[in-house]
Formats: C-alpha cells, structure tokens, sequence
C-alpha cells in the first residue's frame, strides 16, 4: 500500500472540495477499496472519509424511498419500508458477500465497487482496465466467470454487485453532487459499457459524489424476486443473476422489469426481453421467448457459453415464480 493522506469530511460539501483535488478517492465501508490499495491498483494521494454522511433513509413521493449513500447494506436489507416495497432489492443485498462485509459497506459503495476478475488483479498479465492500452488476457485466458453480453475487445469483465442488478430493475436513480452542483442519472446511464476505455467505468465526473439512490414508487414491485446462481449458496460472486417484477391483468402481462447479473460489464436490462412479454400473455411459451430474446446478443467466450442456456432457465424459472405469485 503506497501512502495517502487521510481527510474525514464532515459534510457533503467539504467532502466535494476535498475528493475535487487531484489524485483523491471517497471512501465509503472500505470493503472493495481498501482491497484495491493493498494491491496497489489503487494509489490514492488523499483519502476523503464520507462514511459518516447520508446515512438515512427517506420517504420519497407516492411511496418511493431515497436511500443515503452512507446507508450500510445491512439496514438497507432489513428495513421494513423496503422488504415490503421492494423485496428484490433486500434479497440481492442479503445474497452478496458476508454478514460482516455488508455490516461495512455503504449503498454508495457497493455502486462503485470495480470488478472482481482475476486478471485485474494480477499485474503479472495484462489488463487495460488496470493499465489501459496494456491488453486483455482474459479474453484467451480462463473465462468461466466473463461476459456473456456487452464485452469488448477491450475488456470481457463482469460487474460485481448484487444489489446494482437489483436496482437496475427498479429503475433506480442515482444522485450526485460535485463542483458543478447536483445531477440524477438513472442506474442505467451511471455505470459504462468496456467499449475501448474499460478503465471509465461510471460516468461520474471529476469530484463527483454520490450522495443518494432514489426508488420512484412501484407498486409492482412488492411482488418481485431476486435469484442468483453461483458456484456456492453463500459468499460467492453470481455466474447468473436475474432480478424481475411483474404486474398481471387477468392472464396478461400489463408491465414486467427484467435484469440480469453475472453477465455484464454492467448491470444488464433486459429490455428486449420486457418488450416480448409486455402486453402479452403470462405463459411459459411466452417466457421462453422473453429468454431468447435478451440473449440474442449473447457472444460467450470459450469457457462460459454455459451461461447463456443458465440465464436462459434462471429468467424463465423466475417469470413463472412471479406469474404464479401475481395470480
């Protein structure tokens, strides 16, 4: 670990002026950065402690909720307002990591927590999201746990979070505030696709500080399921992962959000998917073709085209479960 200066904030503002300067990071629970800078991937000159800010969560309107980038996972999950509004969403954050790494680690964190690929952390082979313009030697190397969807040359990671998948599905919007003032960017414009500049992986500017997440109201989602699919039941990354809400009128579908995990640089919306099935009837045919259609542009690598036909069998499996609990 390299030496950094160490700077608690006290509020939002000074935390902006302070992670403003060159060479600064904001550091939430700790439990993906601090990794990073034992590594020495991360280098950080100065520190910005924002842990002891927005730590509450709100009311929004009409029975939304904004959650405080300082909120911990752990009450994140166990609040009421939430295992009852938006129960995906408690179900993603329990099925990540541990009791104790979610105890630390903060909402605004887990957004911005970097992928967990093997090859990013070892500097003994190249990654153009460790050194751009270096190479990518997953893409002929192991990739059982790469992308399915989204990689480019460039870079073949996955995004980590759980939650990230879960709140892609609720349309989440994440607010931020910087030397420019305060902006929203919907989950899904918040994190990058690889594209030729893997290392940019939000579209946070300089400074930038994510104080909050929004979840507009969405009475679907009392009925919503989170499934994750991984090599262990417990603190393991997902292989696959689908979160999904669904509103049925009568045997039709009348609204449905779909989002896939463990396949992406980012979290993944199935949008093609959604429109297959809205309008539709709620039928295990229909399903079936709701899964190919957000696969379509599946590309797997040479070890893990067994995610296409798992994403396949999680998404249908899942619709059903939310078909059966909406009749």
């Amino acid at each position: 670990m390299t030496p950094f200066r160490y700077e608690a904030a006290c509020d939002t503002q000074g935390a902006v002026a302070l992670g403003s300067v060159l060479g600064a990071k904001y550091l939430g629970g700790g439990t993906n950065l601090v990794d990073l800078m034992r590594e020495t991937i991360e280098r950080p000159d100065i520190l910005v402690d924002v842990s002891g800010l927005a730590g509450e969560i709100t009311e929004g309107d009409e029975g939304g909720l904004i959650i405080g980038a300082g909120v911990k996972n752990t009450a994140l999950a166990a609040d009421r307002r939430v295992r009852e509004r938006f129960p995906l969403l408690a179900q993603a954050i329990l099925s990540g990591a541990s009791g104790q790494i979610r105890n630390m680690a903060t909402v605004g964190g887990n957004i911005m927590q970097r992928t967990r690929c093997l090859y990013f952390f070892d500097d003994a082979v190249r990654c153009n999201k460790r050194e751009p313009g270096t190479g990518c030697d997953a893409i002929d190397g192991f990739t059982r746990n790469h992308a399915i969807l989204g990689a480019s040359p460039a870079c073949v990671a996955t995004h980590p979070s759980d939650m990230c998948v879960a709140l892609a599905a609720l349309g989440a919007i994440v607010t931020v505030e910087g030397p420019d003032g305060v902006r929203a960017l919907p989950i899904m414009d918040f994190h990058r696709s690889p594209g030729e500049t893997p290392h940019i992986e939000t579209n946070l500017q300089p400074g930038e500080l994510i104080t909050a997440v929004e979840l507009p109201p969405l009475p679907a989602a009392t009925k919503s399921v989170y499934r994750k699919v991984g090599d262990r039941a417990s603190y393991a990354f997902a292989l696959v992962s689908v979160a999904a809400t669904m509103t049925l009128d009568g045997d039709r579908i009348k609204d449905v959000r779909i989002a896939l995990g463990g396949v992406a640089h980012k979290p993944w919306r199935a949008v093609k998917a959604e429109a297959t099935l809205r309008d539709g009837l709620a039928t295990e045919e229909a399903f079936q073709a709701a899964a190919s259609a957000a696969l379509t542009e599946a590309k797997p690598l040479r070890d893990n085209g067994f995610k296409v036909e798992l994403a396949r069998r999680t998404l249908v499996a899942v619709l059903g479960q939310l078909a059966g609990a909406a009749q």
